[in-house]
């Protein structure tokens, strides 16, 4: 079984593969201060609930955007899964190739998930994540990465909302029944969720002019579905999008 982290600065997704199927998954915080021993108690808990063992691990892949956290999980893997794990960045095989000013700038989660959106859509591609950031990434019909966007996430750009405005609550991202909030709280939400469903389109627009209008929109990360519902351009969510990436980019590079 292959067990894959892709780490983000708010949540760690791991999950292990058995053969090609996603056989468990789980979120845990990203703790920049835990050590390799404390990341360990956390994956032997996960494990012991499913029945699994550290043993039947036989592989492991990493992509981060945190790095300080990385050689921690890295030292991890090698003490108690006793494999070494790859690292998605220089050097390691992708199939994409990356038509950016400074390549090594590029996130390696964007790159896992250009990864996986080719191999399962083709392109072009438009890919939507919505993690800490809101990216918005570009591929070619030739599996180039072309750039994109980047805007505050929905989760910070809600919690900045409450801590520099005095009278204004700490609130759940929903959908509201309308726009026109009759209270703070409706309002707030009615504002941030069709805000962010408009910019998400406004966004994809403008792409899909510079790129093309056949564009496929592909939306992952942990409020795709609930932007999905009120977008216009999204067309599929792909919630394990990043996950299989990785299996794909372990894959690439067994050779």
């Amino acid at each position: 079984m292959i067990l894959v982290f892709d780490v983000g600065n708010t949540n760690i997704v791991l999950g292990v593969y058995r053969e090609h199927t996603l056989s468990y998954h789980w979120r845990v915080s990203t703790d920049k201060f835990s050590t390799e021993d404390e990341y360990a108690v956390i994956l032997k808990n996960l494990f012991d609930f499913n029945g699994l063992h550290f043993d039947s691990i036989n592989g492991a892949i990493i992509s981060s955007v945190v790095p300080p956290v990385t050689p921690i999980l890295e030292q991890m893997i090698k003490k108690y899964f006793r494999v070494n794990p790859f690292i998605v960045g220089p050097g390691v095989k992708t199939g994409i190739s990356i038509i950016y000013d400074n390549p090594r700038e590029v996130g390696a989660d964007r790159i896992v998930n250009a990864v996986a959106a080719f191999t399962k859509y083709g392109g072009p591609l438009i890919i939507v994540d919505f993690g800490t950031a809101t990216t918005f990434c570009a591929i070619s019909t030739k599996a180039e990465y072309l750039g994109g966007a980047i805007a505050p996430g929905i989760g910070i750009s809600t919690e900045a909302l409450f801590q520099r405005a005095s009278k204004l609550p700490r609130i759940e991202v929903v959908k509201t029944k309308s726009i026109i909030g009759k209270n703070t709280i409706s309002g707030m939400q009615a504002g941030i969720y069709y805000g962010f469903c408009g910019q998400v389109d406004r966004i994809i627009q403008l792409m899909k002019k510079e790129l093309s209008s056949e564009a496929k929109v592909i939306a992952t990360g942990g409020l795709a579905e609930l932007i999905a519902g009120d977008s216009e351009m999204i067309e599929i969510v792909d919630p394990f999008l990043t996950l299989e990436g990785l299996l794909i980019i372990y894959e690439k590079n067994l050779n």
